[in-house]
């Protein structure tokens, strides 16, 4: 029974873990790329006017792309997990590696024909949004990944005496 209840926690924890990992990579970019609403903020209200009508109108592309990174983001992550939960690997070292390694290769991917990243020029926002992604992993389900319980050393009884001879 401990088993199964093990095995329906790591189906729990697992997915929320992915989900919470993925908010606060987007609250990371959001947050790096705070100077845009800053330029909004400061703008005149003529300016504003045409900032936000701009915003609405590439909406659409904007979500594109950034789904279509993310989606190219989550599969390798996702692979990580799975080697994680596989060979019950808990080192926070590895989950934010996997962060790391799934965020390059995600921001890589997300070239455009040309060559030209869309979204970001330098990989250090996607690389932190992927060390962050990666710490909240590892504090969610990476700490107890794997379905099997780390073995642990038994303890063992010392042996028992024999009891004494009797005196000749």
């Amino acid at each position: 029974m401990d088993d199964l209840g093990r095995l329906l926690l790591r189906f729990l924890l697992v997915p929320l873990g992915g989900v919470i990992a993925t908010l606060v990579a987007v609250a990371v970019v959001m947050v790096a790329n705070r100077g845009a609403l800053d330029a909004l903020a400061g703008a005149s209200p003529e300016q504003q006017g045409d900032f936000v009508f701009a915003l609405v109108e590439a909406a659409p592309v904007l979500f594109a792309a950034l789904s279509a990174t993310v989606t190219l983001t989550l599969a390798p992550a996702a692979l990580g997990a799975l080697i994680a939960e596989i060979f019950a690997i808990r080192s926070w070292i590895f989950h934010v590696a996997n962060g790391v390694l799934a965020a390059w290769i995600g921001w890589s991917l997300a070239a455009g024909p040309d060559g030209d990243l869309r979204l970001f020029s330098a990989p250090t926002v996607p690389m932190a949004a992927g060390i962050a992604a990666g710490l909240v992993y590892w504090l969610i389900a990476g700490s107890s990944a794997g379905f099997f319980r780390p073995l642990r050393k038994r303890e063992t009884m010392p042996p028992e005496r024999a009891p004494p001879l009797p005196p000749a």
